[in-house]
């Protein structure tokens, strides 16, 4: 029988925030792997844990992956840590999971902290529906992509973010999305937490004059959807009536539906649209 892949989430910052649970499984695994060994030996040495300590990062994450999955076959029991909170969530986790479902090894994850849900639950913007895009990304035409998205996203925005990234990045958040309510988290569970809650632009002038220190996450309001249906009037508005029953035929719907679907943007009935049509052939 196989083993079992316990996904241990650790402090994001309060060693308190750990769990019985999780400090159990620890101690009973046959091997931890974590992120950087050097930064989860000081926890492990906390709680007095002595459990084998073997690396897996983003770097080795598929070679490493492999060998992980392999004692797992063998019926080893592998608990996997990363740096900070839930292993899985913005951190090459994912793949080991992947893994191991293809593999058909047991997988359960421990619940306890993660940086994304502390920041959301303390940010006074709304819960209950939420997108969480972790770093905005590097590459300048996946960014523009991620941002398009973002400028139209209706649910709550959660961005990760260095300190050293943080002004650059809330500046062009605030030009992309304008000065949406914001929550900027800092040091969370730690000593001088802090959330900042202001608009984009707001925010962004005020960490210009106040030097930003430990990880972040921005919370961002999403916009609204009479914001997104008066957009969408307006686009309707400069379009022809042919070209707005054509644009629906392309997304493959039939031409009763596409009528009926015009006339909704435009507020008017599926009958109005197609006797202006058949106005137009005469």
């Amino acid at each position: 029988m196989p083993g079992t892949l316990y996904l241990c989430a650790t402090p994001i910052g309060n060693l308190e925030d750990i769990t019985y649970r999780v400090v159990r499984i620890l101690g009973e695994a046959d091997l931890i792997a974590a992120e950087d060994t050097r930064n989860s030996i000081r926890l492990l040495n906390h709680f007095r844990i002595r459990t084998p300590l073997t690396s897996y990062h983003e770097y080795n994450k598929y070679d490493k992956g492999k060998k992980l999955v392999e004692q797992l076959l063998e019926g080893k029991n592998i608990a996997l840590i990363t740096d900070a909170g839930t292993p899985g969530i913005s951190d090459p986790g994912e793949e080991l999971v992947r893994m191991c479902c293809e593999a058909g090894i047991p997988v359960t994850s421990l619940p306890g902290p993660a940086a994304c849900i502390t920041a959301l639950t303390i940010s006074g913007l709304p819960t209950r529906r939420f997108a969480f895009e972790a770093f905005l990304p590097t590459e300048k035409k996946e960014r523009e992509e991620i941002l398009q998205e973002l400028e139209r996203e209706t649910r709550t925005i959660i961005l990760y973010e260095a300190p050293h990234r943080l002004v650059k990045t809330l500046k062009l958040l605030s030009e992309r999305l304008g000065n949406r309510k914001a929550a900027v988290c800092r040091e969370l569970t730690k000593k001088y937490e802090t959330a900042l809650r202001a608009g984009l632009q707001d925010a962004a002038a005020y960490y210009e004059t106040h030097e930003p220190k430990g990880e972040c996450v921005i919370v961002i309001e999403g916009r609204s959807r009479e914001d997104l249906e008066r957009e969408k009037r307006a686009e309707w508005e400069n379009m022809s009536i042919e070209d707005h029953v054509q644009y629906y035929l392309s997304q493959g719907y039939d031409r009763k539906e596409a009528l009926k679907r015009t006339g909704r943007d435009r507020g008017v009935s599926k009958r109005d649209i197609y006797n202006y049509l058949e106005q137009q052939k005469k």
